[in-house]
């Protein structure tokens, strides 16, 4: 993936902060950019990947900010492994961070590298924004330079990036020495990291993403997991890591067993993936201290962790009254930790009184909604609230209808998917001994609950 430039830009689309890599293109191919993607919004036919005469537009979107790289399009001889990527950053409506290209590349990789650029700036700057681009210029050309070398990726971890890029206030201050982690095979960890006690934790986060109908169907169902780690490690160790993966099962002739299957998995630049894709082994030698290991994805039907039924009834000109019964539909065994229930009341309701058989409820008027809270709810409990709120003598406008119930929640050692964490083994030369822990946890996403 060469790249020519990268572009940071302000709101109107005026460059902050450039750097030209190979100067082999035309950087005024940026202005573009911003004309072409307002013009597509506007007909509807608004895409990741932009193309404009022989270049092509690929960004992503990071909060308020569009990341936008340029893949090229063209096959010619003549522009043979010429690529322009420009590197775009706007902080209102129209806020791209942007790649430019006019050879045939792999835009997978362009987005992986656009996305890491983001993770390396949120590391030092804690949020990526116009005014921390503006007060870090000297630390981001220092990042653009260690970032990219020649149009190629080069260092992206960020704690390797820190050892030797140390930003003190708004200066910056290099050490006399570039860490042997960057030349390294394994530039994600640096040698010698020395542990009294070595540990290993895991974490299996899954969030349900749920919108149910008012009859009660199930409209969009999926599953987005993680497995996140915290390693305590000392030396240089491999790890390999078991899960009940279906893929493998099938492989090793153990159908009966069960088994989970695996979507969209995304993996940490540690991970062997030609091991993987061989014999599905998860083998790596981890980064120092925190990371995400591996994402994947479910798109299954899921059952409503916790069921919501509503019945509401306004009474014209003087009050609405809610009653609301919410039943935890997971294992009895588990129980379900800080649940949130947002109920959407009138904008003009007033007057609330409430009543219910656990929790407690209050009634947020700038969100113009009432809020159920309970702290433990057992997994096949059912608990009950009852609402009451005074409206205006003067009946205001209906809407098209109610904003849906939203639920949040957190639910310790329980899975949706039913995966597994089989083994974990710790691998060094030394032949030390180190603890793993593993823990599970099962959270709301965007768990919707349609009234009508």
């Amino acid at each position: 993936m060469p790249a020519s430039a990268l572009y940071i830009l302000d709101l109107k689309g005026k460059p902050v902060i450039s750097r030209d890599y190979r100067g082999d293109v035309d950087l005024s191919v940026i202005n573009n950019f911003l004309p072409l993607l307002l013009s597509l919004e506007e007909e509807g036919m608004a895409s990741p990947i932009l193309v404009h005469e022989k270049v092509t537009f690929v960004y992503i979107k990071h909060n308020n900010l569009y990341c936008i790289p340029t893949p090229p399009l063209c096959s010619y001889r003549t522009c043979a492994y010429v690529v322009c990527c420009s590197l775009y950053c706007f902080f209102d409506l129209y806020q791209p961070v942007v790649a430019t290209t006019i050879r045939n590349a792999n835009v997978a990789l362009i987005f992986q590298f656009l996305h890491r650029i983001v993770e390396v700036f949120r590391e030092y700057f804690r949020e990526l924004e116009e005014e921390s681009i503006r007060d870090n210029f000297v630390l981001l050309y220092e990042l653009l330079d260690e970032l990219m070398d020649f149009g190629y990726p080069q260092t992206t971890e960020g704690k390797i990036l820190k050892e030797f890029i140390t930003q003190e206030g708004h200066k910056l201050e290099l050490t006399p020495h570039i860490p042997a982690a960057v030349t390294n095979a394994v530039s994600w960890r640096k040698e010698g990291i020395r542990y009294r006690k070595n540990e290993v934790f895991l974490d299996v986060i899954e969030s349900v993403n749920l919108l149910v109908s008012k009859t009660g169907h199930v409209l969009q169902s999926e599953i987005v997991g993680s497995v996140k780690m915290k390693v305590r490690l000392t030396g240089m160790p491999e790890l390999r890591l078991g899960l009940n993966d279906k893929i493998l099962f099938e492989h090793t002739g153990r159908t009966r067993s069960k088994a989970v299957e695996l979507e969209d998995v995304k993996f940490h630049q540690c991970v062997r993936l030609s091991r993987f894709e061989n014999d599905r082994t998860i083998s790596f030698i981890p980064p120092d201290g925190e990371f995400e290991l591996m994402s994947y994805r479910l798109n299954t039907q899921v059952k409503p962790l916790i069921w919501i039924e509503s019945q509401i009834e306004r009474h014209s000109h003087s009050r609405v009254e809610y009653l609301i019964k919410a039943k935890g539909q997971f294992k009895r065994r588990s129980t379900a930790n800080n649940v949130e229930i947002l109920i959407p009341v009138p904008a003009d309701a007033d007057s609330p009184k409430f009543r219910s058989n656990a929790g407690y409820s209050k009634y947020v008027p700038e969100k113009s909604a009432l809020v159920w809270n309970i702290k433990n709810f057992p997994g096949g409990k059912e608990f009950v609230l009852r609402a009451h709120f005074g409206l205006p003598s003067v009946e205001s406008e209906q809407g098209e209808g109610r904003p849906p119930i939203k639920v949040q929640f957190e639910i310790p050692y329980f899975t949706t998917s039913g995966i597994q964490v089989r083994y974990l083994k710790i691998i060094e030369k030394s032949g030390y001994t180190a603890l793993p822990w593993v823990r599970y946890i099962t959270q709301n996403g965007d768990y919707q609950l349609r009234t009508t």
